[in-house]
């Protein structure tokens, strides 16, 4: 299955969350925040949202980090995507 975004919507695939701080220790599952940074897997055409034109910014593959609280967490095929609006992603990673 393929997940395929609408207007300005984008598919991203969070990258896996730090397990040790850099002083070395190890949090367990729950102490780890929820990761803000992800890889952009599918984006949507934009188009006229609101009566405004959506050109979108980002591209698949892009690394970007996103608004913590924003999107809606889906799984498909075992895999965990966070699908958001382009506004709610804050930067490029690169």
């Amino acid at each position: 299955m393929k997940l395929t975004p609408l207007f300005d919507r984008v598919v991203l695939k969070q990258l896996v969350a730090e397990e040790t701080t850099k002083s070395g220790i190890v949090l367990p599952g729950q102490a780890k925040e929820k990761p803000q940074q992800a890889e952009v897997v599918a984006v949507g055409p934009g188009g006229v949202v609101d009566g405004k034109e959506i050109t979108m910014q980002v591209k698949t593959g892009d690394k970007v980090i996103y608004s913590k609280y924003s999107g809606t967490e889906v799984e498909v095929e075992d895999e965990k995507y966070v699908i958001v609006k382009q506004n709610d992603i804050l930067a490029v990673i690169e």
